[in-house]
């Protein structure tokens, strides 16, 4: 079984910049897992290289045009 670390750090909504607070967990080599929202008021955005948040307000639309403007298209995993 491969070590993990978790860390509380802090992110920014993909859509609008507002922070909010999270729990991420990494592998020993420092690659993204998972993520839990600690702070109310966010979702996780879907994404397999980075913990991504953004607002419950915002509309998946929103969400999946912020994500292109700053990533590109993203690939769909099989």
């Amino acid at each position: 079984m491969t070590d993990t670390q978790t860390k509380g750090e802090t992110h920014g909504c993909i859509v609008c910049g507002k922070p909010y607070q999270l729990y991420v967990v990494y592998d020993a080599s420092g690659k993204f897992i998972d993520l839990k929202v600690m702070s109310a008021g966010a979702k996780p955005v879907n994404h397999a290289h980075r913990p991504l948040v953004a607002c419950d307000k915002h509309s998946d639309e929103q969400i999946e045009a912020a994500v292109v403007k700053v990533y590109g298209p993203q690939k769909t995993d099989d």
